[in-house]
């Protein structure tokens, strides 16, 4: 008979309790019947593969667009999007968070369509107690039609970041300390939709969209999100959250630095920061602090 030491069976049933944890948590990450409900289209968005995929499609009557189900109080969100192919101009695929009201907060994934061969735009903004005009906009270094990737939104305290294939793209820290207000006491859930929006989506409006391509479709999967339910504990409905880095405290490192800095000197086209036009009394002062 084979005989276990007490610090043997103990760390024998440490794995496999862990092991049941890790295979119930796969189980019922990503989801789509169960964190998310589609709120309009008229049957244009479709849950597909079991929950694991969500279709939403475009035509001239209607878009559409579907909802996380709970609100969250700051997190990290995380989804797998394939933007629509070909000659997608006009069209606008969204990933935000939003609270209601005319003082709503609101983080701001867009991606804005354009004629075959062009690159998407991604369009990012932050909006506090109702007000935005916070937009960075940058051109991506992959097709983000070919296939699937990972877009996220880490919101904390202290900042918000947006990754791409978990390299950042942009930072926005919170500066109230002088005056600049930062989401922090409204709950948002997780939006998504895509539509048309041909009066200023894709080269300021001059290209329309071309409805004899239409239906336009956009997929996303791996819905999995890590957050705060006010006035439940803080959770994660996804097995990665095991191997991710806390977000309530996530900063970026020399590495991430270093990529938020390629990004943004090889492949963002906008930024409000350095808007003189727009801003000629002096630039916003948020934008004389670190980005970091």
């Amino acid at each position: 008979m084979v005989m276990f030491s007490d610090s043997g069976a103990l760390s024998n049933l440490r794995m496999l309790l862990l092991s049941i944890l890790v295979a119930y948590c796969a189980t019922a990450a990503a989801d789509f019947y169960r964190d998310a409900e589609i709120t309009w289209g008229d049957g244009r968005a479709k849950i597909l593969d079991g929950g694991r995929m969500l279709t939403l499609s475009l035509d001239q009557q209607s878009g559409s667009g579907f909802q996380s189900k709970n609100d969250y109080l700051f997190g990290r969100f995380d989804l797998q999007l394939k933007l629509v192919p070909g000659n997608s101009a006009g069209t606008v695929t969204t990933f935000f968070l939003s609270s209601q009201g005319a003082g709503h907060d609101e983080i701001d994934f867009e991606f804005l369509g354009n004629t075959s061969g062009e690159p998407y735009t991604v369009h990012t903004n932050v909006y506090a107690q109702g007000k935005g005009d916070k937009e960075q906009r940058f051109h991506l270094w992959f097709d983000p039609t070919a296939a699937f990737h990972t877009y996220s939104i880490v919101w904390n305290p202290q900042r918000i970041m947006f990754l791409v294939d978990n390299i950042p793209i942009r930072v926005f820290s919170n500066n109230e300390a002088i005056g600049i207000p930062f989401p922090k006491s409204q709950a948002m859930r997780v939006h998504c939709s895509l539509w048309n929006a041909d009066d200023w989506a894709t080269q300021g409006g001059r290209v329309k969209t071309d409805w004899t391509k239409a239906p336009f479709v956009a997929s996303y999967r791996n819905f999995n999100i890590n957050g705060c339910v006010p006035g439940s504990s803080c959770g994660s409905n996804s097995v990665d959250s095991f191997n991710t880095e806390a977000w309530q405290t996530k900063e970026l490192d020399a590495k991430g630095r270093n990529r938020l800095r390629w990004v943004q000197q090889k492949h963002m086209i906008y930024n409000y920061c350095t808007d003189i036009k727009r801003f000629p009394q002096g630039i916003p002062a948020e934008c004389r602090r670190s980005r970091f």
